[in-house]
């Protein structure tokens, strides 16, 4: 990761740490090498990171379990219910075909009451990821596989009976999105 990648990344933890409380159960889907969990080790036990792209199951220093699959299909079998399930930047990695059940399956993992606190850039910022990456400033992680998400479809995606949306806040110039929504009771 360059130094701007770093940035970036740090910009959407800073959106979601005032949403952490110490001792809930955190999933965090997209968590590459884990930097939720490295930056907020308060987190309980049995939280956990889940990614594609990792090399391999491994635990990180605060001893919170990242496991390498897809969300939903390749949760540990034990994995149980969470308090909050994180999302920086991945809701745009996620094919359209697959969205219904990926957001099905937050419903699945989430304890009613609980939160989704998710980012999502607008699909302008491909255009400028591009360029920064051309010029080498970023390495555009996994950029190849943006789908062009339609950010105003997230309110829809994560709509009522199952949840109802908390906060919706634009940062980064207006390019990125913060989402908080809470699961309902609704099935």
């Amino acid at each position: 990761m360059k130094p701007l990648d770093r940035w970036l990344q740090h910009q959407r933890l800073n959106r979601v740490l005032p949403w952490l409380k110490p001792g809930q159960k955190i999933l965090d889907l997209g968590s590459a090498n884990g930097a939720l969990f490295q930056i907020f080790s308060q987190a309980a036990a049995g939280s956990l990171g889940i990614d594609p792209t990792l090399a391999r199951d491994t635990c990180t220093t605060g001893g919170f379990r990242l496991c390498r699959g897809f969300f939903p299909d390749q949760m540990p079998a034990n994995a149980g219910q969470f308090d909050v399930i994180v999302m920086l930047a991945v809701l745009e990695h996620i094919p359209g075909n697959h969205l219904g059940p990926f957001v099905e399956g937050i419903a699945q993992y989430l304890h009613s009451g609980g939160r989704v606190l998710l980012t999502v850039p607008s699909p302008r910022v491909d255009g400028l990821l591009r360029i920064l990456k051309q010029l080498r400033l970023v390495d555009g992680m996994s950029l190849e596989e943006h789908h062009g998400f339609d950010v105003e479809s997230t309110a829809q995606l994560f709509g009522a009976p199952r949840f109802r949306l908390v906060k919706h806040q634009r940062f980064q110039l207006g390019l990125n999105n913060f989402y908080v929504f809470e699961r309902t009771g609704g099935a």
